[in-house]
């Protein structure tokens, strides 16, 4: 069993750990045993050993008893940084406001959702349309639906009349779903509850019925067996799910990972849009109006992105990135809908777009380096105006029926929490209609962007926050986070977890990595497969920024990252560990030849390819695989994987795997620790009481680890830093 040695507080609290180690006592740290097999798997004649594949079985009492003794373990770490409860309480402190989301019209009531302050799960109120939103009433209440709170809502969908709600749970933050019907005028279940449901929106038809999706049940763990073949299916209200038609389904031939319907606003089309990765998708339609009508097929192959955004009759408005790697709107008649007779509506441009549509107008979200701009366009595509935003930063919700005349959106940036406003679409005026009541003075804070070379001389932007006034003396606590991957974008957004983060003096910097969407299909593409080690790259030279500008220095400079963000994490650790103090990989794809056996994860390979492409593309991938990496005699930095033991869309064994051979391979005394949140997924849905022990976990590992004996904020100016 191995031990660590680590440095703890006794008299002093001003010294750090590096600086006065007279002072302290030194604690030993046991980590369990991990015991290893000799599986070993042939690629292109390489054999790989996989010393810890029976931690992939997450039914098996051994890997249970080894989540048990590495919490214990790592709890028995943390319960001794000397200021976690401090961080807790003032996260929790500041949690507690009210939080109320924009309003939306359903039949003759207005919903929104609303947080009163520290409730596990937002609670959805609602009001007679016309009314004083005071007399609003709890509609639905997720905090009921189990005592811990970790049974949390997955998603809502209403009848076209108002008068009915299908709405999803998800039990343990596992990605499966079940979905209940409910009366809305009398709040009673109607029918029998539909189980085995994921990845799927719900799209009603009428009042008749939903289309959904889901995936035969798996053999085996539900948690980690694959998941490969999506089907839509249709319920008819009054019908037992064993009827439910299958619309349109994968077969063992042609594999479509995920596949959704949707019908328009007026009733009269379907889409179906299949799609084999997480990027690209083909796109049906089926008039619903024509007895038996087949489906249409607008475009037959992946290699685009395409939906249907609006239609006036059979006019179809399309949004798309075939031809036009940022996006554009085309139009087409349903008769002939292939992309031969497309004509641009709203042509690309330079910028990436996001459109949406509400009260008979579209509206165009351009991200211009990673922040909103806002345009309003007539059904002509006629430019009305470009909407004002309070500031610079994320604005979102642009989205209504066509009859209304008011949306409500919402705007954030890394200082300002999130408030709402109410846009006349008419008059293009907005107005503050609410404003977050919270502890925290965002006057005192600025984000500054930059823009850096990567190691291929590509300009990569970030955006750094922190207190004003801040002293670049290499010496600032410093979180530095990453995606780059799957299209998606970081855009400026405040977090009550990076508030507290900053409030300790600490900068938090965001870089927008290629592989990401902030600069479209291109941009994306050049983080995907053979070029995945550019994301890499992108944050290793945001790394060395920050400190060539003396913002931070290795001692305090930490990195993190969750999903996809926390294979950057884990492969920049094991390329550079001697860049960062701290790592914080979350729920990370960090087996990268197996990553792809694992329930959706076959999903994932156009960002990744796959081990069995061909030898090349396995080479690459077991060259920067962080499970694969970890060498024998490498300090690498202070270490805390965190994962959740519901985590089915990257599964557990990730980490569970990272994390022992971490703990056999460190050298030095750096921790190497890992936290499993039980009953807990991928993170959404996660009960906010277990978000704010979570953040005060890492922010005192983190703290603790750059030396900090107490808050930096408490710390007398005669010994910061």
């Amino acid at each position: 069993m191995k031990k660590l040695a680590i440095c703890f507080l006794t008299l002093s609290i001003f010294m750090s750990c590096k600086e006065e180690k007279k002072e302290r006592q030194v604690i030993t740290v046991d980590y369990p045993s991990t015991n290893t097999v000799d599986t070993i798997n042939t690629y292109f004649g390489t054999e790989v050993k996989d010393s810890y594949r029976w931690l992939e079985d997450d039914r098996s009492e051994e890997t249970m008893s080894w989540v048990k003794n590495q919490n214990k373990a790592t709890y028995g770490y943390l319960d001794n940084i000397p200021f976690r409860n401090e961080l807790k309480e003032r996260l929790t402190k500041l949690w507690n406001y009210e939080k109320i989301g924009s309003p939306f019209k359903e039949g003759d009531y207005t919903y929104f959702y609303k947080n009163s302050g520290l409730q596990n799960q937002y609670v959805i109120y609602r009001y007679k349309t016309g009314e004083d939103p005071k007399t609003a009433t709890v509609f639905l209440d997720p905090n009921g639906f189990s005592s811990d709170g970790t049974t949390s809502l997955g998603g809502t969908s209403f009848s076209k009349d108002g008068k009915k709600l299908a709405y999803a749970i998800s039990e343990g933050g596992s990605d499966w779903r079940k979905i209940l019907i409910m009366d809305t005028e009398t709040k009673e279940i109607i029918e029998d509850t539909i189980v085995d449901v994921k990845f799927s929106g719900m799209s009603w038809y009428k009042n008749e019925g939903f289309y959904y999706s889901s995936y035969d049940k798996p053999k085996g763990s539900e948690l980690s067996a694959k998941t490969d073949q999506h089907k839509v299916y249709y319920h008819k209200l009054g019908t037992p799910q064993k009827e439910d038609k299958i619309i349109y389904g994968s077969t063992p031939e042609e594999k479509h990972r995920y596949i959704y319907g949707s019908v328009t606003e007026d009733d009269r089309y379907l889409l179906i849009s299949p799609r084999v990765s997480t990027s690209g998708n083909k796109l049906y339609i089926k008039d619903l109006t024509v007895p038996n009508a087949p489906l249409v097929e607008i475009i037959g192959n992946t290699d685009s992105d395409t939906y249907l955004l609006e239609n006036v009759n059979s006019k179809l408005f399309l949004a798309t990135n075939l031809n036009a790697p940022n996006q554009k709107i085309v139009t087409v008649d349903a008769s002939n809908p292939t992309p031969e007779h497309w004509i641009d509506f709203i042509p690309e441009t330079k910028n990436v777009l996001s459109p949406s549509t509400a009260g008979g107008y579209f509206f165009t979200e351009y991200m211009v380096d990673a922040v909103s701009q806002i345009f309003q366009y007539d059904y002509n595509g006629k430019l009305v105006r470009e909407v004002k935003l309070p500031s610079i930063g994320s604005a979102g919700g642009f989205g209504a029926k066509k009859e209304e005349k008011e949306l409500y959106y919402s705007f954030t940036n890394y200082v300002t929490p999130g408030s709402i406003y109410k846009y006349d679409i008419e008059k293009g005026i907005s107005t503050l209609f609410r404003k977050p009541d919270i502890d925290f003075n965002s006057d005192n804070y600025e984000s500054t962007q930059v823009f850096y070379p990567s190691k291929d001389g590509t300009k990569i932007p970030m955006i750094i926050t922190h207190k004003k006034g801040l002293e670049l003396n290499g010496k600032n606590p410093t979180i530095l986070y990453g995606y780059g991957g799957f299209n998606v974008s970081l855009a400026p957004s405040f977090s009550i977890t990076n508030a507290v983060w900053m409030e300790q003096g600490g900068i938090y910097a965001v870089a927008n990595l290629r592989g990401g969407g902030e600069y479209g299909k291109e941009w994306h593409d050049a983080g995907t497969q053979l070029k995945k080690q550019n994301v890499f790259d992108d944050f290793i030279a945001a790394a060395e920024y920050l400190i060539g500008q003396k913002y931070t220095s290795s001692d305090y400079l930490a990195i993190k990252g969750g999903s996809n963000g926390g294979l950057l994490v884990g492969a920049t650790m094991t390329q550079r560990p001697d860049l960062m103090k701290v790592a914080l990989p979350a729920v990370g794809v960090l087996d990268m030849l197996r990553y792809h056996t694992f329930t959706a994860g076959a999903g994932w390979a156009y960002d990744y390819g796959t081990a069995e492409d061909n030898k090349e593309m396995f080479e690459y991938l077991k060259n920067y695989s962080p499970v694969h990496n970890v060498k024998e005699g490498v300090q690498y930095p202070a270490t805390l994987v965190t994962t959740g033991d519901h985590d089915d869309r990257v599964v557990p064994a990730h980490s569970f795997k990272f994390a022992a051979e971490l703990q056999a391979k460190q050298s030095g005394a750096n921790p190497t620790l890992i936290r499993i949140e039980t009953d807990a997924g991928h993170g959404a849905g996660t009960p906010v009481s277990k978000t704010i022990e979570q953040a005060a976990d890492i922010f005192g590992f983190t703290l603790f680890n750059m030396g900090y004996d107490v808050l930096p904020s408490k710390m007398k100016d005669e010994f910061k830093n």
